[in-house]
């Protein structure tokens, strides 16, 4: 010992009292990625307007988010989180994105029905030749 006086005094071995003592004092505060609510809140909006077709913009806004959180969380080293959010956001943005489809197959089958139906040249009446 090169200085005098009483040891310092070490913790008792054991395990950690609290899930931030395995922490070291200078790491930043695990906070929630904002864009993981963005991506819900988008995926949202893309699923309540997909049968309005108005969704898929919105939609695909989210799961391009969603890509970048996903990158900047797997970055910090698990000081992002809001992980379950991102995947809330997706999901809803993927059935938004069904929701397109569904209304797109829909108005196009219906456009073909009508077309067919409707009569083809010019309609004479009965009696011209």
């Amino acid at each position: 010992m090169t200085a005098s006086g009483p040891a310092p005094v070490a913790p008792l071995p054991g395990p950690p009292r609290h899930p931030t003592d395995l922490r070291h004092p200078l790491d930043p505060d695990p906070v929630r990625a904002t864009k993981s609510r963005a991506v819900f809140a988008l995926g949202l909006i893309g699923a309540l307007t997909g049968l309005f077709v108005g969704g898929v913009v919105p939609a695909t806004v989210a799961l391009q988010l969603a890509r970048q959180a996903r990158r900047e969380a797997y970055a910090s080293g698990g000081y992002l989180t809001g992980a379950a959010w991102l995947r809330r956001g997706e999901r809803l943005a993927w059935v938004g994105l069904v929701l397109v489809a569904v209304a797109v197959v829909t108005l196009v089958v219906i456009g073909v029905v009508r077309y067919a139906e409707a009569p083809f040249g010019r309609d004479f009446s009965s009696n011209v030749d």
